[in-house]
Formats: C-alpha cells, sequence, structure tokens
C-alpha cells in the first residue's frame, strides 16, 4: 500500500528536495500554502502531513489546528527553525502535532521519523475505526433499550389504558423536577424512563382490583404492594434498565419509613425514586383514575423534603406547580393536597 504524503512549504526548493527524498516511498502531494494544502485534503486521503511552520498568512501550527477535524487519523509532523521556540512549545501544548523536525534536517533521519509515522497513522486509524464502532454500538443499545420501554409500555396500555396515561404525565412532571434540581443527561434519562413505567408491575394485577372504586382489603393491598418489585423485575431483564429498575422499585417509599417494599427512610430513598413518588402523587390528585381515587389514599401519608430551601417549580405545560417544603418539616399528603389547590387556582 502507498501511504500518501502532503509536504507544505512556501519556498519550493524546499518542497523539491523532500519530494525527491520520499517519492520512491510515498504518493506525494505537494502545497506552497495552508489555503493549498487545506483544499488538497479536501480531496486526498493523506496519510501523513509535513509542514513548515513559517510560512505568510498561515502557519503551519495553525494549518495542522485547521486539520484536526478534517482528517483526524492523519499524522502531524512540523518542520521549524532552531529559533521558533514558541512554535516548539505551542505544537506539544495542543497536542495535535506528532513530532517536530528541527531545521536543517538529516535525510535519513527524517525518513525513519516517518516510516514510524506510517505505524502511528495505522494505529489511529484503528483507534478512531474503534471509536467509530463503539459509537455506533451505543446508539443501537440506545435505540433497543428505547424500542423495549416503548413495547413494554405498549403492553401496559393493552391492561391498564389509565396507568399508561398516567406514567406518561408523570414522566413529563418527573423530568422538568428533574431538571430544575440538576440532574444529569443520563440521570434525567433513566429518571423519565421509569416514571414513564412507575406502574408497569400492574401488569400482574387483576383489573377488579385496579378498578375497585372503595377501599382495599388486606389481600388486594398486598397486590397492589406488588406492583414496584414487578415492575422492576421485568425491567432488570434488560441490563442497560437495571438503573431503570431500581428508580421503579423503590418509587413507593414514605420519607418517614411506612412505604413499601423495604420501608426505607428519608435520604435512604433514592432522590429519583423520590421524585417519582412526589410526581405520581400530584398527577393522581389532578387527574385521578375516578372520584373515589382521593378517598383511598392516607391524609397522613409523608411526601419528602427534597431540599433544605423552599423549591417551587412551575409546569407550563400541564398548568401545574410543585411545592416542596423545608428542612425539618415533612410534606403530608393533605397540605400537599392544600399546596396543589393554591396553585391551580394561582396559575
Amino acid at each position: 500500500m502507498t501511504y500518501k504524503l502532503l509536504i507544505v512549504d512556501d519556498e519550493t526548493p524546499n518542497i523539491r528536495v523532500l519530494e525527491r527524498l520520499f517519492r520512491d516511498d510515498y504518493y506525494c502531494l505537494t502545497a506552497s500554502s495552508g489555503e493549498e494544502a487545506m483544499k488538497l485534503l479536501d480531496q486526498h486521503d493523506v496519510a501523513i502531513i509535513v509542514t513548515d511552520q513559517r510560512m505568510p498568512q498561515m502557519t503551519g501550527i495553525e494549518l495542522l489546528k485547521r486539520t484536526a477535524d478534517r482528517r483526524p487519523h492523519m499524522v502531524r509532523i512540523l518542520l521549524t527553525g532552531y529559533t521558533d521556540i514558541d512554535a516548539l512549545v505551542e505544537a506539544l501544548n495542543c497536542g495535535l502535532v506528532y513530532m517536530y523536525v528541527s531545521k536543517p534536517w538529516n535525510n535519513q533521519d527524517l525518513k525513519l521519523r516517518l516510516s514510524r509515522a506510517v505505524q502511528h497513522y495505522e494505529d489511529n486509524k484503528r483507534r478512531h475505526s474503534l471509536v467509530a464502532a463503539n459509537e455506533r454500538l451505543a446508539v443501537r443499545l440506545k435505540e433497543t433499550k428505547l424500542g423495549f420501554i416503548r413495547a413494554i409500555a405498549g403492553a401496559l396500555k393493552l391492561k391498564d389504558e389509565y396507568s399508561y396515561a398516567h406514567g406518561a404525565r408523570v414522566g413529563n412532571c418527573a423530568g422538568t423536577i428533574g431538571e430544575a434540581l440538576g440532574l444529569s443527561q443520563e440521570l434525567l434519562a433513566d429518571l423519565t424512563a421509569a416514571a414513564f413505567l412507575h406502574e408497569l408491575g400492574a401488569i400482574g394485577t387483576p383489573e377488579d382490583v385496579l378498578l375497585k372504586s372503595g377501599g382495599l382489603n388486606d389481600n388486594e393491598l398486598s397486590m397492589i404492594q406488588l406492583h414496584p418489585a414487578r415492575g422492576a423485575q421485568i425491567l432488570s431483564c434488560v441490563p442497560d434498565l437495571q438503573d431503570v429498575a431500581d428508580i421503579v422499585r423503590y418509587n413507593h417509599e414514605n420519607y418517614d419509613g411506612t412505604g413499601f417494599p423495604l420501608g426505607l427512610v428519608a435520604e435512604q430513598i433514592p432522590l429519583t425514586s423520590r421524585i417519582i413518588r412526589v410526581a405520581s402523587e400530584y398527577n393522581l390528585l389532578t387527574q385521578p383514575r375516578d372520584s373515589a381515587e382521593n378517598g383511598r389514599r392516607s391524609c397522613s401519608t409523608p411526601l419528602d423534603h427534597l431540599r433544605s430551601q423552599l423549591i417551587a417549580i412551575i409546569l407550563s405545560t400541564a398548568r401545574l406547580a410543585l411545592v416542596w417544603i423545608s428542612s425539618g418539616i415533612s410534606i403530608t399528603y393533605c397540605s400537599f393536597r392544600r399546596a396543589c389547590k393554591v396553585s391551580s387556582r394561582v396559575i
């Protein structure tokens, strides 16, 4: 295989010397300026570029910087005089220069350096190919993950359309809260997915229990309490959804330890699970399954105080508001409901 070598120098004699030196081993391209070199790089897959530093209009360093995105795997060699100390420092600091060669150069030494540069070029190509392959794999995994979430959500919709619609609304609400709290994009994605599917465990619950308008007996209540663990079990079948499964598992824990499945207390409950709990309770208040939904909820159920300061998040798309009280004061269901009614009147 013949590798392409681009020689850039504003002095023609230097170009001719280098071209004669390398023409037997490389396909040589020449340019007398940085602009001319950039045009050649648009047309050729150059393996190695050798450029002089001191050129009018565009220096060698400037040229190499501009080629970084265009030919990321290309090996860059800078020719410089002994007096170009600042250029050498800049070349090393920018990390874009494979090596520099001082003028006047030794022909045999320069040929040896270029043979090493070829190997570095091949290493660069392999590395960039692996990076590109990993990026493609990450995209496919993300698409697979989203596809699984959509499929599971579709199954939930067939089982209980209200739970599906409720999950979609809670997902939007939880995402807004997460953004306001400064969660990372990765955590926000998991939070939104978990909020969307937080009632996934309803798939295994008889419809007469889900749709029951009165109070639940102990057996029926135990069925409802299986929702988080069942939903988490389904999601954990996909390794990439393990974090989402954990969020779903704890979204029915209460801040005072009276929740399920483990009875976690306060900060033991993951922040993302607490966000979903608040968003879900709010949505159940404003858009309950039926008028008896509120009657099944205890006025002593504490929700949360997520921060040591008053946080008010206005959800403009849903015309809702969430009010969280400062540290030391637990929000009960009744006080939360009163806050919701006030905010609904204000908006």
